[in-house]
């Protein structure tokens, strides 16, 4: 029986993280075959040169995609997700895979949706359902979703909002979210080792900070960072910020954060890229996780870590008791980062209670991705009628 060859499209650190679980599990399959497409900031040496971090796990990149342009405007990234089409249709067209698999909301995965539906390939895609209102990967999310085949959402809610869109009960299987995995197999980094890395020793109270530009405001989230970073200031602790997407109006967080980092030696400092096990290490070590970073919603609360979230962006995803949201101005941020470094509060965090189910899910998305049916590409509509039933029979 010819093994069945399964490509993974991955373009951000973050979603590699997530990702690699599954790309281990796949790897180990006897009858399956692994083919890593990378592109995205894991190819820019600006944002860390991450292939690094894949190469080091032990993936071979089979392709590499080359889509960053110079600048973050609208037009630049609108030329960047056209490049990375043109370099996922040549991957795939020399790879032949069988399958690729999509995790995510990022503007390059739609470009390579987009390759992969004119080339006949199917497509599985991770995360769908999910909401983020404050974010252009809201609207991109919900169209992957419409070109996908088969759809691992990491909730229920998001299972049910993908059969609101009219996808097929049947090929809709709630997963979890392979985040799970990761926690669960981390071999924790010491934190002697994290200060030596970092060049900084970790005072009460830490902060683990990524932000990233808010796509759908006009100054791409700007005026709330810094008054993030004012609050973070003056609680006088420790602050590990780690680098912005590679998305419109990058540029002038990027530069805000360098600065900030750079006029405080010694208590903050700004790294690119910590890789997937210094990143779950270090979260386990700071008093909260803080920012407008969907890992602060997914991990921190697993790994027993208050987050807080500011602002539009994360808006409308599932939320632990343990994340606190707050507005965008100073004095509501000042109040939040009280109430997640209260004893209180840290406590509640200490249940580790989460809606994104459990370890597995990685074994659990290759156990179909093996055995599921490719034979057709079609894709019935399946209307629900007011109860919510499907009104037409679905493969």
């Amino acid at each position: 029986m010819t093994p069945r060859r399964i490509a993974v499209f991955t373009s951000t650190r973050a979603e590699y993280g997530l990702l690699r679980p599954l790309m281990r599990e796949i790897a180990d399959r006897d009858g399956l075959v692994l083919r890593v497409i990378a592109s995205g900031t894991h190819l820019s040496p600006q944002h860390g040169l991450t292939r690094r971090d894949i190469e080091a796990d032990g993936f071979l990149i089979d392709a590499a995609v080359d889509m960053l342009l110079t600048g973050d405007s609208a037009v630049a990234t609108a030329k960047s997700a056209a490049l990375a089409m043109m370099g996922t249709a040549e991957a795939l067209d020399r790879l032949h895979p069988d399958l690729l698999v999509l995790l995510g909301d990022r503007y390059e995965l739609l470009a390579a949706a987009q390759a992969a539906v004119l080339a006949r390939v199917p497509i599985a895609h991770l995360h769908g359902g999910e909401t983020t209102e404050g974010a252009i990967d809201e609207s991109i999310r919900h169209a992957v979703s419409k070109l996908a085949h088969l759809h691992f959402p990491a909730a229920e809610p998001y299972a049910e909002r993908l059969r609101q869109m009219g996808e097929s009960p049947a090929r809709i299987w709630n997963v979890g979210a392979p985040a799970m995995d990761n926690i669960a197999a981390l071999d924790a980094v010491p934190r002697e080792a994290l200060e030596q890395h970092l060049g900084l020793t970790l005072r009460s109270p830490s902060f683990l900070v990524t932000y990233h530009p808010v796509t759908l405001r006009e100054d791409a989230g700007l005026g709330a960072m810094k008054a993030l970073l004012t609050a973070l200031d003056e609680t006088g602790g420790s602050v590990v910020i780690t680098g912005t997407n590679a998305d419109p109006g990058a540029s002038g967080i990027r530069q805000t954060l360098e600065r900030f980092a750079a006029q405080r030696p010694g208590r903050v400092v700004l790294v690119e890229s910590l890789g997937a096990r210094r990143y779950l290490s270090l979260m386990a070590q700071v008093d909260a996780v803080v920012g407008n970073s969907s890992s602060g919603l997914l991990e921190a609360p697993a790994m027993g870590v208050p987050t807080l979230d500011i602002g539009s962006r994360q808006q409308g995803r599932l939320r632990a008791p343990s994340v606190l949201h707050c507005g965008e101005d100073l004095d509501a941020i000042r109040a939040a980062l009280a109430q997640a470094l209260s004893d209180d509060h840290r406590r509640l965090a200490q249940d580790r209670d989460t809606p994104y189910g459990r370890p597995g899910a990685a074994r659990r998305i290759v156990d179909v991705l093996e055995s599921v049916s490719l034979a057709t590409l079609e894709k019935p509509f399946v209307n629900r009628t007011p109860t919510g039933a499907p009104s037409v029979n679905a493969p």
